[in-house]
């Protein structure tokens, strides 16, 4: 990081895809806007979303839709189960993919959990000129994913470069 440049704050809203979590016991939403506020950042919103495909492809679509929306964190439904369905909705409206995310994700939770990681489908990628990540529903790892990933990428001092000096070019054809 570096002290001599400006920190630029962004707009991050954090979705939470479940069945069974509410505002008041959504412990991995609390955790990544915990974090976000104390890095400094804005919460855009914050939204609880069923795992269905087209439910969260809406909302994805109204954020993305939105000027003043940056980034979207979305943490859960990245599993293989069933009902796991966040990737597929991400995937479907992505203009690019950044596949580094989710491999940098599970390279860095193998050292944690094992082998474990590799049911996580954690994805990332930009549509509309927000950027859009996915991460597993567990406090810990939304925890990982910000402190390993997400706190550099979206600092505006982090060299050699970082998502945030990108973001007035992302649109860019």
């Amino acid at each position: 990081m570096t002290e001599t440049l400006d920190f630029v704050p962004v707009n991050i809203a954090i979705m939470t895809v479940s069945d069974t979590r509410e505002l008041e016991n959504d412990r991995s939403g609390d955790i990544l806007v915990a974090r976000l506020k104390a890095a400094g950042h804005k919460l855009a919103d914050r939204q609880i979303i069923k795992d269905d495909q087209s439910t969260i492809v809406d909302q994805l679509q109204t954020w993305i839709a939105d000027p003043s929306i940056d980034v979207v964190i979305a943490t859960g439904g990245t599993g293989v189960t069933g009902r796991d369905v966040t990737p597929e909705a991400f995937h479907t409206v992505y203009d690019k993919e950044i596949p580094g995310f989710g491999e940098i994700f599970r390279l860095q939770s193998y050292k944690i959990i094992g082998t474990s990681t590799i049911q996580s489908r954690a994805t990332a990628g930009v549509a509309g000129g927000t950027y859009l990540f996915a991460v597993p529903g567990s406090p810990s790892a939304c925890k990982d994913a910000w402190d390993g990933i997400l706190n550099e990428q979206l600092d505006s001092r982090h060299k050699p470069c970082n998502f945030v000096q990108l973001l007035p070019r992302l649109q860019e054809k």
